[in-house]
């Protein structure tokens, strides 16, 4: 399936969150297409075998983004801005419930409708990150914004960049300054 056209997407956004039944129905798949693309380009960082991990991610974040029919949707990147922060918070909320033993703790989970089982490292790791993100954020908000858009919406420099309504160029600075504050503070907790 080719990619919908980003104007396509933002008027049949637009109409959904207007009221139009029927442009949900022509804008599922192609919304679908794109997290899974998201989805998929975060979990390139995780470890070998974790198709099913993306795939549950991404049916996790299209049930929460489906139901905010009425989010007023203002375009294709904002859309999907807010997909990369949903996909965020279900990764953070699954590594809190593994760090701090929550849902059975160390017990295997078997029911696949679930957010896939993150290790316990890992699990610490990205708690940390989420905090440390948290603190830049109260500094600066769009250094945040962009590590939240590459990191966990697996957005491309040019994506990042238009969803934030700045150049290329401004995202790679804000990505590289952002990357080395948060090395430096993840540093200093161990």
């Amino acid at each position: 399936m080719t990619p919908a056209p980003s104007v396509e997407i933002t008027q049949l956004l637009k109409a959904w969150s207007g009221g139009d039944a029927a442009a949900f129905d022509r804008l599922a798949p192609a919304i679908y297409t794109e997290l899974r693309r998201m989805a998929r380009r975060y979990m390139q960082r995780e470890r070998a075998g974790h198709s099913l991990q993306a795939t549950a991610l991404v049916n996790e974040a299209y049930l929460r983004l489906v139901d905010m029919k009425e989010a007023g949707w203002q375009d294709r990147a904002h859309f999907f801005a807010v997909s990369a922060q949903m996909m965020r918070r279900i990764l953070v909320d699954a590594a809190r419930a593994r760090v701090t033993g929550k849902r059975g703790g160390a017990a295997a989970c078997v029911n696949l409708e679930e957010i896939p089982e993150v290790g316990s490292g890992r699990a610490r790791e990205l708690v940390a990150l989420d905090d440390t993100l948290t603190a830049l954020a109260a500094m600066d908000p769009r250094k945040a914004r962009v590590v939240e858009l590459r990191f966990f919406g697996g957005l491309s420099v040019e994506e990042a960049a238009e969803v934030l309504k700045i150049s290329p160029q401004s995202v790679m600075r804000d990505w590289k300054l952002a990357k080395a504050w948060l090395r430096r503070e993840l540093s200093k907790t161990g």
